[in-house]
């Protein structure tokens, strides 16, 4: 079975991307929503993130998310180790969900797969990719953020010229035919090559 990577910046439309995917009958796995599943449900992730952030980590049993966010993008020291404690469960649980499946190839959706070495687990690397103006838009829209909170968080992220240099496929996500069309080639191209594996 083919391992796919699926990574961009913030607001490229990776999850858009990804929902394309499995209406062709791939099986996607979303490194957020299982992250957060993680970081609530999982006593060693629990006790790690108590452990770096205090009690306030937690509320009424639950990830406190805007605690979390607040603290690590104004401190770089403690996003690195939270992605310490939460990268490597989530990469062994990424393992356990694929040996479950049947498909040809799965996608594992992740927003920092270059940035945190993770690409190298993959056979295939595809980026997303959209101009900077849009993903401000989109990211307000979706997570009601100011532009300077954005721009502080994009900072983490790699730049897409570095990511396009170590990327298998791109698909430039500004018009939704477009991206249509990338995607059903792309998925033809790596069926093609797991039929000859």
């Amino acid at each position: 079975m083919i391992r796919v990577g699926l990574t961009g910046g913030m607001g490229s439309g990776k999850t858009t991307i990804a929902k394309m995917f499995t209406e062709l009958g791939i099986p996607v796995y979303n490194s957020d929503l299982e992250a957060r599943r993680l970081m609530n449900e999982d006593s060693q992730v629990r006790k790690a993130v108590v452990d770096l952030f205090g009690d306030s980590a937690y509320e009424q049993g639950q990830l406190n998310r805007a605690f979390i966010a607040e603290k690590v993008f104004a401190d770089n020291r403690l996003l690195e180790e939270l992605n310490k404690v939460v990268h490597p469960a989530v990469r062994a649980d990424f393992r356990e969900w694929t040996s479950g499946k049947s498909a040809p190839y799965v996608i594992q959706e992740a927003a920092i797969l270059f940035e945190n070495g993770g690409h190298e687990e993959f056979d295939f690397m595809i980026l997303v990719t959209a101009p900077k103006k849009t993903r401000i838009l989109r990211i307000k829209q979706r997570d009601q953020l100011s532009e300077k909170d954005i721009l502080k968080r994009m900072k983490h992220q790699w730049s897409e010229k570095r990511k396009k240099a170590l990327a298998d496929f791109v698909i430039h996500n500004s018009d939704l035919p477009g991206t249509q069309a990338r995607v059903k080639e792309i998925h033809t191209q790596l069926m093609a090559t797991a039929v000859k594996q």
